[in-house]
């Protein structure tokens, strides 16, 4: 590795003025390179940006195809003149007739005004075809344009040897068949599908997919279906106008090896997590359609949080939002939470008027062992807004460590929140909270 360091260091130094060495010096450096086997040549290249590998093709002619059998290509439209220019170095690089392997292709496409809307895929599926035929493993897609969204070509659907996908503004087709048996990472970013089972029958075809990211356009209003055998690590991104809100469907997950699952939605009104597993770490930002406020509103919303809660009762970790707290506040003025048995941390924000739903909270997490309370506004603390009616079990058996995100003035308001902690957990063991006069204390 030190070798292959030091041999990128002299391929850059030829294209440096006069820095410390003889021209004489860097030649003699420059022909020893040469004579090392093209494939370690090409490695030497692999770690430096396509841009500059392709430069190498002036030190000689023995270079002069060399950076051709890189094993990555970074590839970007707006770093050429125009159209032309960018399609021609594409096809030298993506020659059917190579078959030496691609390991990462990264692309960056930018359209322009005064491209033929019918020559999207001219160019763009024979260099996928190329790809996927030299094995390519790591692909990374990404459009800069916000008029325009490219077709990703059906080849890359059944690509045998794809380890991680990434794609951002791309268009996706319905297929025939999808077969993606290597694929570990897939992220989405503001991708338009054909139709909703589109993204469903994708992820099904990951066998060994491990890790998923989504990130959903502000007028895209579909059910977004993951179901899963393999999937670990879950990300969900979806906000929208208010405008859009009463359209949008919802999100189910079934993903019963799932060990991490991150969601962020102000839009969808029906979440449904099915099998989770035992241990899982969760966070949560969702209203569940928090602005609806009429009574038919507000019982449809109760019943939809009904049917989430007990999906995510198997985790072990949860961070909840402010939004998401008053949601499960409101929710308990009529109805018990279920028991979250197995959750051991706890991070909540939440505002000062739901402060108060905080202990009966509590009372659905009997084996809590850290706990961490942030308020998000900078509304003052009074006597009416914490009060303790319960002790829950955790504060009893379990509670060892809380932290009070809470800026702390001695105001008999907030110390009643200090003593509720201090005066109902013999087995705490450490109260953190933030005070008015240092940064930080802990009792």
């Amino acid at each position: 590795k030190t070798q292959i360091l030091i041999c990128r260091r002299v391929v850059l130094e030829k294209n440096m003025v006069g820095r410390g060495k003889s021209k004489q010096a860097r030649s003699e450096e420059l022909d020893r390179i040469s004579e090392l086997p093209n494939p370690l040549k090409s490695q030497i290249l692999s770690h430096l940006p396509t841009k500059d590998a392709v430069k190498t093709s002036f030190i000689s002619t023995a270079w002069r195809s060399l950076w051709l059998w890189v094993p990555q290509l970074e590839l970007d439209s707006r770093e050429f003149a125009d159209l032309a220019a960018f399609v021609k170095f594409g096809d030298r690089f993506f020659d059917l007739a190579r078959t030496s392997s691609i390991h990462k292709l990264n692309l960056t496409l930018e359209r322009n005004e005064d491209e033929d809307e019918d020559e999207d895929a001219s160019y763009l599926t024979p260099w996928i075809g190329a790809a996927v035929k030299r094995k390519v493993q790591h692909v990374h897609f990404r459009c800069c344009s916000d008029k325009y969204l490219y077709e990703m070509p059906k080849s890359l659907y059944i690509c045998e040897t794809l380890v991680s996908l990434e794609l951002y503004k791309m268009k996706l087709v319905d297929s025939e068949v999808f077969s993606l048996p290597c694929l570990k990472t897939l992220q989405l970013k503001l991708i338009w599908y054909t139709n909703e089972s589109t993204l469903e029958r994708l992820v099904s075809s990951c066998p060994v997919l491990e890790e998923l990211k989504i990130l959903v356009g502000w007028n895209d209003l579909k059910l977004y279906r993951v179901k899963s055998r393999s999937l670990k690590k879950f990300f969900f991104i979806r906000t929208s106008s208010a405008s859009l809100r009463d359209s949008v469907s919802g999100v189910v997950i079934d993903a019963p090896l799932l060990r991490v699952m991150c969601i962020y939605d102000n839009v969808s009104k029906s979440f449904q997590v099915d099998n989770l597993e035992h241990g899982a770490k969760l966070g949560l930002a969702l209203d569940f359609g928090l602005e609806d406020v009429d009574e038919a509103g507000v019982s449809s919303r109760r019943n939809r949080v009904r049917s989430f809660l007990p999906g995510i009762s198997r985790a072990s970790f949860m961070t909840i939002d402010a939004d998401t707290f008053k949601l499960i506040h409101d929710y308990l003025k009529l109805e018990p939470l279920p028991q979250f048995r197995y959750v051991s941390r706890l991070s909540v924000t939440l505002c000062v008027s739901d402060l108060k739903g905080l202990p009966t909270f509590l009372e659905s997490c009997p084996n809590l062992e850290v706990l961490n309370v942030a308020l998000n506004d900078y509304e003052e603390m009074n006597h009416n807004s914490f009060f303790a009616s319960v002790v829950p079990e955790c504060l009893l058996s379990s509670l060892k460590i809380v932290d009070l995100d809470i800026r702390i003035s001695g105001y008999a308001a907030e110390m009643k929140l200090v003593n509720y902690f201090l005066e109902n957990s013999p087995v705490l063991k450490t109260l953190a909270l933030q005070c008015e006069l240092s940064s930080s204390c802990r009792l």
